[in-house]
């Protein structure tokens, strides 16, 4: 199924301009539940947090939200936020 909707989204993603893309990005990984390596990197910050079997959500200001494997809430700005799916 999860093959599936990647399809749908690829198929979606060609059709539309730059920011339409990302905006449909945003959503994709809104509606994804997985495992995903979330990496906030800017300047000499860097730091990561894996997601366990949950998922990533965006807002209109800009932030993604999440919870972490220990249970913390975390809150990142979108444009300097990396989100990689693990198995």
């Amino acid at each position: 199924m999860k093959f599936l909707k990647l399809i749908l989204f690829i198929i979606l993603l060609n059709g539309c301009t730059g920011d339409q893309q990302n905006q449909l990005s945003r959503k994709a990984v809104e509606y994804l539940d997985g495992s995903y390596k979330v990496t906030y990197a800017n300047g000499s910050t860097n730091k990561s947090w894996i997601i366990r079997d949950g998922k990533v959500t965006s807002n209109p200001k800009g932030y993604y939200f999440f919870w972490d494997e220990n249970k913390h809430y975390i809150q990142t700005p979108i444009e300097n936020t990396f989100i990689e799916e693990i198995k």
